[in-house]
């Protein structure tokens, strides 16, 4: 599968055939460092972590993946740039694309990913933006398929927010053959333009895509239930109105209750106790978030050892 060279801005970026090395490429990685193994297609090569939002998971599984693919690391914020000066964003692109092999990039704009890999000569990944999340929902879907031996056919549900994750999540279990149901409160509800793009990915790999208003009807066939924060970063504004809003969207011990017995939950982490989840929910027997949290560094070297 040829990769090499490409950006990675949106799981639209990848066909179906991509998308899946690219998960099942994640389980190899995973599998050579069981085993001791090392992988090192990144010596003598350079990535950029150009993050403008806070982060522990992505942040550190990117900069670990790079060191075990045997490569450097060269982590930056924006205030450390002349960008905060004023420097045009092509300007810093072309500049930061002919001294790194690749550039990582969270940020809030979907726009401002686009003009840098526009100008940049290197290949620029999406480490999250508010419209998408494509890095996390390929090692979610690793997980999905070492929980359960499959995707084709798995009925996944997501509860909450019809954000980013929910965005990319849209766009891989179309492409994947995942059926998918997301549920959220009304004015929550993803971007239509991800529902649309979904389902013409969904008429191809057959899998069925709704949206349910109803969480308890959603989680009734449910092999795994997916939650994530009701506030993302920039909308702490909002924290009260959606705490409100978003009563109900709790995944608790009675929502499971009503899916069946091997209903496995997700999170992508940070997660808040208490509102969108509950401690014993998160620290139960049903809980595979933090073998999800792991890997996030195995589907980081996957996407970094296929672009370069």
């Amino acid at each position: 599968m040829n990769l090499k060279g490409r950006d990675l801005l949106s799981i639209a970026d990848l066909s179906r055939e991509e998308l899946l090395f690219l998960v099942k490429e994640t389980g190899r990685l995973k599998d050579l460092q069981r085993r001791g193994e090392f992988f090192r297609p990144l010596k003598n090569r350079v990535v950029g972590l150009l993050f403008e939002k806070p982060s522990t998971r992505t942040r550190c599984g990117f900069q670990t993946a790079v060191y075990q693919l045997g490569g450097e690391a060269v982590y930056m914020r924006p205030e450390e740039l002349q960008a905060s000066r004023g420097e045009p964003v092509k300007d810093t692109a072309r500049v930061l694309g002919s001294y790194l092999d690749c550039i990582v990039i969270r940020t809030y704009s979907q726009g401002y990913l686009e003009e840098f890999a526009r100008y940049s000569d290197a290949p620029v990944v999406n480490a999250l933006s508010d419209q998408e999340h494509p890095t996390q929902v390929i090692s979610d879907l690793y997980t999905m398929l070492e929980a359960k031996g499959r995707l084709e056919g798995l009925n996944l549900t997501w509860i909450g927010d019809g954000n980013n994750v929910c965005n990319s999540l849209l766009l891989a279990c179309g492409l994947a053959g995942v059926n998918l149901k997301v549920s959220c409160p009304e004015g929550y509800d993803p971007d239509r333009r991800f529902v649309e793009k979904a389902l013409n990915f969904a008429r191809e790999s057959g899998a069925e895509i709704e949206l349910v208003r109803d969480p308890r009807e959603a989680v009734a066939d449910a092999d795994f239930v997916y939650t994530d924060t009701w506030i993302s970063i920039g909308q702490e504004k909002e924290a009260e109105a959606k705490i409100k809003a978003f009563k109900g969207y709790q995944v608790n011990d009675e929502l499971l209750a009503l899916a069946k017995d091997d209903t496995l939950v997700m999170h992508c982490l940070p997660a808040y106790r208490g509102k969108e989840i509950t401690d014993s929910v998160l620290e139960g027997e049903r809980s595979i978030a933090w073998e999800q949290s792991k890997n996030k560094l195995h589907g980081a070297k996957a996407v970094l050892a296929s672009i370069l």
